[in-house]
């Protein structure tokens, strides 16, 4: 079954391989695991994981700036697109910065 949930620190390292097969721009600094902390922990409602099988197949990392808001990476797995799990996942983001 499909699930959506926010994102956690525990959510990294299979976010990080999801950024890379996708072929997200990553960088040593802010998108190291200390450096993904602190962006949830400053955004803590606007980060979002799909969830199949136990398995992380769609991520958003989104925050703002007071202004702005900022969807740093976005991806879900080849393997699973097609199925308005992006859309999802935006729309999700969406109403968790409205909560900001």
């Amino acid at each position: 079954m499909l699930d959506y949930r926010l994102m956690t620190i525990d959510d990294y390292e299979t976010a990080y391989d999801l950024w890379i097969k996708c072929g997200n721009g990553l960088n040593d600094k802010d998108d190291s695991r200390e450096g993904i902390e602190k962006y949830l922990k400053r955004n803590p409602n606007t980060s979002h994981v799909a969830v199949l099988d136990e398995k992380v197949v769609g991520v958003i990392l989104c925050g703002h700036d007071g202004r702005r808001g900022i969807i740093q990476h976005a991806c879900v797995s080849p393997d699973y697109r097609r199925m308005g799990i992006g859309n999802k996942l935006v729309e999700l983001t969406e109403k968790g910065s409205l909560a900001c």
